[in-house]
């Protein structure tokens, strides 16, 4: 494996590594010798909050949001599992034909999103203004902007939690696929932080597309765990000008943390 990423996690034991291997929280994690090898190795994670997930609860599903951790080591589960559970209720199940249309009017009732597997087309930009909001994909559901239009807008407003999803850009170029917060916000979001979650980018590579920024973070204290952020250099739509990309990810908020951030081939900067 070329570079790897584990975290708050226990292990056995550990062999072999080629470039960067890293490890923060883990225990059994092998000692660090970036100096030398391949090894990063550092006690704790700082901040970490686990994804949401969807269980079932005796007969009814719900959404767990697990809390957050300072100076994480070791797994979450049991004793710090933390967080709190919303049924799925508060959700709007969101299913292949559903509309940007439909999916701000339940933003705006106050509901959360739960994309099932799907591609989703959207015409306008889906727009989460309510703190606290949960945005989770199943079976990697993927949305594509159509028109040009920005695939979706988080405002600069405490713990809002993206998990679950690829953005595929559309053919028609798009200013910001993903932006976080809103230019010149400066709330102080430390206790309650957004997160963005195994949330993934891809321009080009199942067939053209374009977009000035992939993903812009303009909040403070914004937690980015595990993203793949592709400008694509191989595959469908696949040319310097054919699935243009200027920037991978633009940071312009404070003590914003990645744990686990992948970025490639843009046509500017990756970061």
């Amino acid at each position: 494996q070329q570079q790897w990423y584990t975290r708050d996690s226990s292990v056995g034991g550990w062999t072999n590594g080629v470039w960067n291997m890293t490890f923060t929280g883990v225990e059994g994690a092998p000692a660090g010798n970036f100096e030398t090898g391949p090894y990063t190795t550092l006690d704790t994670t700082p901040i970490s909050r686990e994804k949401p997930f969807l269980y079932l609860d005796g007969d009814e599903y719900k959404v767990r949001m697990p809390a957050k951790r300072t100076n994480a080591r070791g797994v979450s589960w049991p004793a710090n599992a933390g967080g709190t559970s919303l049924p799925l209720s508060r959700f709007y199940v969101v299913k292949p034909g559903a509309t940007a249309a439909t999916i701000n009017a339940a933003l705006d009732q106050g509901l959360n999103l739960l994309f099932t597997p799907g591609v989703y087309h959207i015409d306008q930009t889906i727009e989460v203004d309510r703190a606290n909001t949960v945005v989770l994909g199943l079976g990697l559901a993927t949305i594509i902007p159509d028109g040009g239009v920005d695939a979706m807008h988080v405002a600069d407003v405490d713990g809002v939690r993206l998990a679950g999803f690829l953005i595929d850009a559309g053919p028609v170029n798009s200013d910001t696929l993903l932006r976080i917060g809103t230019p010149g916000g400066n709330a102080d979001h430390s206790a309650n932080p957004t997160t963005m979650q195994d949330v993934f980018i891809r321009v080009g590579g199942a067939g053209p597309g374009k977009a000035t920024d992939s993903v812009v973070i303009e909040s403070d204290d914004v937690l980015v765990d595990h993203t793949w952020i592709w400008r694509a250099d191989h595959g469908e739509g696949v040319g310097w000008e054919t699935n243009r990309a200027d920037y991978g990810l633009r940071v312009n908020g404070d003590d914003v943390l990645a744990t686990g951030l992948f970025v490639e081939h843009f046509n500017k900067y990756d970061v």
